[in-house]
C-alpha cells in the first residue's frame, strides 16, 4: 500500500482557519452595492429611514437620539465612508473594462484599416489590369474596320 511518509507524492496542506480572498468574487460584490447606492431606491430606502427617525425622535417622550439627531449623524458617516470606498473600487473595475476594451477596439480597428489599405490596393490593380483590357465597343470598332478593309480589298 502507500506509506504516508512517502516522498512521491506532496504531503497535503493543512486546513487553513482563514477566509481565503477573492479579488474578484469583492470587486462583484463592491459594484453591486455601488449600484445600489446609486439606485433611486436607495434614495427612497435612505429618505423614509431618516425621516422616521427624524419623526420618532422629536415625537417621542424620551427620544433615543434628540434633536441634533448626533447618533444618526454618526450612522449615516459611517455608511458613507463604506460607500466611498466601494464607489471607488467599483469605479476601479470599470476602468480596467473600460481600459481592455479600449485595447481591443484599437486592434480591430488596425486590423480594419489593414483590411481597406488591401481592398484599396487591389482595386487600383483592377482598374490599372482594366485599363489594358480591350472594351467592347474598340474591339467592334476594328473588327468593323478590319471587314470594311477585307471588302475594299475584295471589291
Amino acid at each position: 500500500m502507500s506509506d504516508p511518509s512517502s516522498l512521491e507524492k506532496p504531503a497535503r496542506g493543512r486546513p487553513s482557519i482563514r477566509p481565503t480572498y477573492n479579488p474578484e468574487t469583492f470587486g462583484k460584490v463592491s459594484e453591486r452595492v455601488a449600484r445600489f447606492l446609486g439606485s433611486w431606491r436607495f434614495i427612497a430606502w435612505m429618505s423614509i429611514l431618516i425621516l422616521a427617525w427624524v419623526i420618532f425622535n422629536v415625537v417621542a417622550t424620551d427620544p433615543a437620539d434628540p434633536y441634533p439627531f448626533i447618533f444618526l449623524t454618526l450612522l449615516l458617516s459611517l455608511q458613507a465612508s463604506y460607500a466611498a470606498p466601494l464607489i471607488l473600487l467599483a469605479q476601479n473595475r470599470q476602468d480596467d473594462r473600460d481600459r481592455i476594451q479600449i485595447k481591443e477596439d484599437r486592434e480591430r480597428t488596425e486590423r480594419l484599416i489593414a483590411d481597406t489599405e488591401y481592398l484599396a490596393r487591389e482595386i487600383a490593380a483592377l482598374r490599372i489590369g482594366l485599363g489594358e483590357v480591350v472594351t467592347r465597343d474598340y474591339l467592334r470598332r476594328e473588327l468593323r474596320a478590319l471587314l470594311e478593309d477585307l471588302e475594299h480589298d475584295e471589291a
